[in-house]
C-alpha cells in the first residue's frame, strides 16, 4: 500500500530518549504547542532508547512522551518505523500506523517520484533477521518480565544503553550506502539508524540518511519537493 508524502512533512529519528537525550521530549512539545509545524510525522526508529509494548518498566518510564505521541495523532498523520530499540509499539499508539521491522519499507508517492522509507536495519543478513525475531518475541519479553525482579534487568539495560556512545563518523557509509540501495526499486530511499545525516545520488536514485536527533540536533523537513535539514531549537 502506497501513501501520499505531503508538502511540510517531517522526518525523526534515533532520538535515542533517555535521561541524557531530551530531544525527543522536546521537539514533541514544540510541534504540540505549534512552534513546530508539520502536515505529517514520519518517527523513523529508535526515537527511545529502549522500549517494547511489552516491556512494564520502560512503558511506564516513558508513559509521559507515549500520552504526548497519542496526543499529536489525534491532529497529524503518525507513521512510526520500528527500529531495533523501539518494536512491538502497536499497543501502546492504537491510532498510529506502525511499521515493523519485516513490514519495512513503507511506501510512498510524490508527484511522479516513488520513495521508500526503512529505519535501515533491514536487508542485513539472516543471522541478524533470527536475533530479531527472537529479541522481538513477545513470549520471550513477557518472560523476561517475569525474572525481572525489582527490573534489575531493565536498569542494567537503561545503564548500559546511557553509557553508550553512539554517534560516530562512518568512514565507509557511502560503500554501504551503494549496497543498501541494491534492495530498493523506489526512485528516493530514506533510512535512519546510521546517525550520519548524508545524502548521496546513486545511479538514478536518491539516498537521504536521515540526521539522528540525538547526535546531530536535527531532523528533515520536506517542503516544496526538497529534503532539508533542520536544527532543533532549544
Amino acid at each position: 500500500m502506497r501513501f501520499i508524502l505531503k508538502d511540510e512533512a517531517i522526518f525523526i529519528a534515533d532520538s535515542h530518549y533517555n535521561k541524557k537525550n531530551q530531544e525527543f521530549k522536546i521537539i514533541l512539545e514544540k510541534i504540540k504547542n505549534g512552534e513546530i509545524f508539520c502536515s505529517q510525522i514520519f518517527l523513523m526508529g529508535d526515537n527511545f532508547d529502549f522500549i517494547s509494548g511489552e516491556s512494564r518498566y520502560f512503558v511506564k518510564k516513558y508513559q509521559n512522551l507515549i500520552d504526548n505521541i497519542n496526543t499529536l495523532s489525534i491532529s497529524h498523520e503518525i507513521f512510526y518505523l520500528e527500529g531495533n530499540h523501539d518494536y512491538n509499539l502497536q499497543t501502546l499508539f492504537p491510532n498510529i500506523r506502525v511499521l515493523k521491522r519485516e513490514k519495512q519499507p513503507l511506501l510512498l508517492e510524490y508527484e511522479d517520484k516513488k520513495i521508500a522509507l526503512s529505519h535501515g536495519d533491514n536487508f542485513i543478513n539472516w543471522h541478524y533477521n533470527l536475533y530479531c525475531k527472537i529479541i522481538r518475541n513477545s513470549y520471550f519479553l513477557y518472560f523476561l518480565n517475569l525474572l525481572d525482579i525489582n527490573f534489575f534487568i531493565s536498569k542494567k539495560i537503561e545503564k548500559s544503553l546511557e553509557n553508550k556512545n553512539i554517534c560516530h563518523n562512518l568512514t565507509y557509509f557511502e560503500e554501504l550506502v551503494n549496497k543498501r540501495v541494491k534492495n530498493y526499486s523506489e526512485d528516493i530511499v530514506i533510512e535512519g539508524h546510521y546517525h550520519q545525516a548524508k545524502s548521496y545520488k546513486i545511479g538514478n536514485k536518491d539516498y537521504i540518511n536521515i540526521p539522528s536527533l540525538a547526535c546531530q540536533k536535527s531532523f528533515t523537513r520536506f517542503k516544496n519537493g526538497k529534503f532539508l535539514n533542520e536544527k532543533l531549537e532549544d
